[in-house]
């Protein structure tokens, strides 16, 4: 454990920012798999949808480092050829 002041600190600090990127990535998980799940219904209009909530979440967990930026990109990739059926 830590003795000095800002030490304690950024240890309190480095698990709230673990929390916040296991939050984004577990988002993106699950509306990558939602969108899989609108693809496999077929239904047009929540493909639209859950593809747009998806390459938000992606471009969010981007801008806040939880992701690479290539990493955010292939996964946006991925998403982009699943919707056009490939």
């Amino acid at each position: 454990m830590p003795n000095i002041k800002q030490q304690k600190k950024r240890v309190r600090t480095s698990a709230e920012d673990r929390l916040d990127n296991l939050r984004y990535r577990s988002t993106v998980k699950t509306t990558t798999r939602r969108l899989e799940a609108a693809i496999q219904a077929g239904d047009q209009k929540q493909i639209a949808d859950e593809h747009t909530a998806l390459q938000r979440w992606i471009d969010r967990a981007a801008a806040h480092g939880a992701l690479h930026k290539n990493t955010a990109a292939r996964k946006k990739a991925q998403a982009a050829r699943l919707v056009a059926g490939r």
